[in-house]
């Protein structure tokens, strides 16, 4: 069955359809779920949150662009969702610091450790150093899609580099 026939079935609320689509994207959707969320436990959450949406949307869908891109943002959008209600980026006189340069030459840091440090950042620093670097976005469009000002976007993700930096530059100094 191509996409659009399946696209097409989910629009009629066929189950088998839908189940189909699931077991087609449900492991690149998880891959951004569990990028934004601080645990498995909630990625899985958030993906199961996205599925619903993406069904009770579909309809909305119109065969314009990329039939991925559209449930990837649905996705990003919903695991983001959950951080706007908890109000995570409220921070009082959020001062802008400087970016720190993180330099990742072609030492041999393994790509699992670098995955894992940015998992541990706190939730507002590892949203917009996700969002930023991984994904592309520009400030001005985190600001929009977390509710903060671009000047907090900048300074959570001059925070994230910190850390990052120190945590590479410790990992660095232990392998000596």
């Amino acid at each position: 069955m191509t996409l659009d026939e399946l696209i097409t079935r989910c629009k009629k609320k066929d189950g088998k359809a839908q189940a189909a689509l699931y077991q087609q994207y449900a492991t690149i959707l998880f891959g951004i779920c569990l990028k934004y969320s601080p645990n498995r436990t909630e990625a899985e959450d958030s993906l199961q949150d996205a599925f619903i949406t993406i069904f009770s949307r579909i309809e909305q869908y119109e065969g314009k662009g990329s039939f991925e891109g559209w449930m990837k943002r649905i996705t990003v959008n919903t695991v983001l969702q959950k951080y706007r209600k908890k109000r995570i980026f409220d921070i009082p006189n959020e001062e802008q610091i400087e970016e720190p340069s993180v330099e990742v030459e072609n030492e041999s840091i393994p790509l699992d450790y670098l995955l894992k440090i940015i998992q541990e950042l706190p939730d507002r620093y590892r949203l917009v150093f996700n969002l930023y670097v991984l994904d592309g976005y520009s400030h001005k469009d985190i600001a929009d899609m977390l509710g903060i000002s671009d000047g907090t976007s900048k300074s959570n993700l001059a925070r994230a580099r910190m850390i990052l930096k120190t945590k590479i530059e410790n990992f660095r100094h232990q392998d000596q």
